[in-house]
């Protein structure tokens, strides 16, 4: 005998919905998740791209700044700067200069000390 459709529980015809509904929003997370990645990729990217480029800056700015340091520690722009400056600075005379001589090291004995045993008498 032929069952009647309308006969039918609720429940029984509401399963293949239930399992449509699953279906499509797996399909729809998984859609909106790989979207999502996506878009962190891509931020990501932008991220590294801008920090490159503040580092080359960066660089440019160190090797600059590194350069000018060098030039503005050479003798020659030094005394420039004091004759600039006014300050009367000037080469020391020969009178000026103290020379120190320096004595030699003596060699250091050995360096290993042994504690010396008190003489005793030995009595028979």
């Amino acid at each position: 005998m032929a069952k009647n459709r309308k006969n039918q529980a609720a429940a029984i015809r509401f399963g293949p919905v239930l399992k449509v509904v699953l279906l499509c929003s797996l399909i729809g997370g998984s859609a909106v998740g790989y979207v999502w990645q996506k878009n962190e990729i891509y931020r990501l990217g932008q991220q590294i791209r801008q920090r490159e480029t503040k580092l080359a800056q960066l660089q440019g700015d160190n090797k600059r700044f590194s350069d000018q340091i060098s030039i503005l520690h050479s003798p020659v722009m030094l005394d420039q700067r004091a004759k600039e400056l006014n300050l009367g600075l000037a080469p020391a005379t020969p009178m000026q200069v103290v020379r120190l001589t320096e004595m030699p090291v003596a060699p250091e004995k050995s360096s290993r000390q042994f504690a010396q045993r008190p003489v005793t008498e030995l009595t028979p």
